[in-house]
C-alpha cells in the first residue's frame, strides 16, 4: 500500500439476509485511513456475510457497502493451491494481486516464521501455517483496506501477537483493518461494532 493511497469504507443503510432470515438491517458505518473496526456478535449473527459484502463478494439484501481503495480479504480458507509447494504458491498469487508474478518478501517470510517452508506443499501446512500463509499473501497484495475474518483462529499465543502488531503498522501507515472476530484482537483505539444493535 502506498501511504498516500485513499482509502475509506462506507457503509450506508446495510442490511443482509440468508435464506429467508435478515441477519443484520440498518446499519451504516465511515472508517477512514488509519482506523481498526472489530464486528462481534455471537456465532450466526452475520459478521462473515458483512465483510464478504463490503468486499464485493456476496450481495447486500438492502443499502450499500463501498470501498475506496483495493481491499483484501483474509477469512477461513487459504486460498492457496494445496498441491503446490508454499513459496509457488505464493508466486502464483503475486501475479494476480499486484503485477507480475515474483517471489513473496523475504522480510514477510521471515517474519512470518514461513522461510524455511518455501518448499512444502500447502496440503502440510498445519492449521497456523496455512493461516499464516494467507498473512504473508495478504501483505504481498499492498491493500489498503484489510478484512479479517476470525484472524486469530488457530494461531499461537506468538502467531496472534504478530497478526495484532501486523494490522497496528498497517493502520499507523494509514490503512483501515475491518475486523470480524469472536476473540479478543488487541489494537490501540479500535472501535467496536456489536452487530446484535442491528438485528432485524
Amino acid at each position: 500500500m502506498q501511504e498516500a493511497d485513499p482509502v475509506r469504507i462506507i457503509v450506508t443503510d446495510l442490511a443482509c439476509r440468508r435464506g429467508d432470515r435478515v441477519l443484520f438491517a440498518g446499519l451504516s458505518l465511515d472508517v477512514a485511513a488509519g482506523e481498526a473496526v472489530q464486528v462481534v456478535g455471537e456465532n450466526g449473527i452475520g459478521k462473515s456475510s458483512l465483510l464478504r459484502i463490503v468486499a464485493g463478494l456476496a450481495p447486500a439484501f438492502a443499502g450499500s457497502a463501498k470501498v475506496i481503495g483495493v481491499a483484501g480479504l483474509l477469512d477461513e480458507r487459504c486460498a492457496l493451491d494445496p498441491a503446490l509447494a508454499l513459496g509457488r504458491a505464493l508466486e502464483f498469487w503475486s501475479g494476480i494481486d499486484s503485477g507480475p508474478p515474483g517471489k513473496p518478501e523475504r522480510s514477510h517470510l521471515e517474519r512470518l516464521g514461513l522461510a524455511g517452508l518455501l518448499d512444502v506443499p500447502v496440503r502440510y501446512l498445519s492449521t497456523g501455517q496455512k493461516k499464516r500463509a494467507a498473512l504473508a499473501r495478504l501483505l504481498g497484495q499492498r491493500a489498503g483496506v484489510w478484512l479479517l475474518d476470525e484472524p486469530l483462529n488457530g494461531l499461537d499465543g506468538h502467531a496472534v501477537e504478530l497478526v495484532e502488531a501486523l494490522a497496528g503498522e498497517h493502520c499507523a501507515a494509514g490503512g483501515i483493518a475491518f475486523i470480524a472476530s469472536h476473540q479478543p484482537f488487541r489494537l490501540e483505539a479500535m472501535r467496536s461494532l456489536r452487530l446484535a444493535e442491528f438485528s432485524a
